[in-house]
């Protein structure tokens, strides 16, 4: 169960590193402003705070990442630890966007299912 959950948590992680690319490198791009529901004004006006925010992403995938290889090398409690921390931000985040946007909820679930799917398998996973 343990391994499973560390796949959720990598799958995560890989789509965290996307939104990264999306918000921090290609913000203003036509794909990407049609993926956000953005205009060329509103997408050149929230540039720098999306970039920020994909950094935020980044760091999310980071700890993740670093908590998987952890425990792979037998470092449990520490790769544990990095892992909830990682993917339990993200799926906080997730349900912050879906109490503050009904209307992103599509988006909200995409964000935050797989680090929910690790988290209940790597708490079963741990508790066996």
């Amino acid at each position: 169960m343990v391994t499973a959950a560390l796949f959720f948590a990598a799958l995560a992680a890989v789509l965290h590193v996307y939104i990264f690319t999306m918000e921090s490198l290609t913000w203003t791009s036509k794909r990407t402003r049609a993926t956000f529901g953005t205009t060329v004004e509103e997408a050149e006006t929230t540039k720098l705070l999306a970039f920020n925010q994909g950094f935020y992403n980044l760091f999310l995938a980071i700890v993740s990442g670093i908590g998987i290889a952890a425990m792979f090398t037998g470092h449990r409690d520490v790769g544990a630890a990095l892992v909830f921390a990682g993917v339990g931000s993200m799926a906080a985040a997730a349900v912050v966007l879906l109490l503050s946007a009904r209307d992103k909820a599509r988006a909200a679930v995409t964000q935050g299912l797989f680090p929910v799917i690790a988290i209940v398998l790597l708490l079963a996973g741990l508790l066996t």
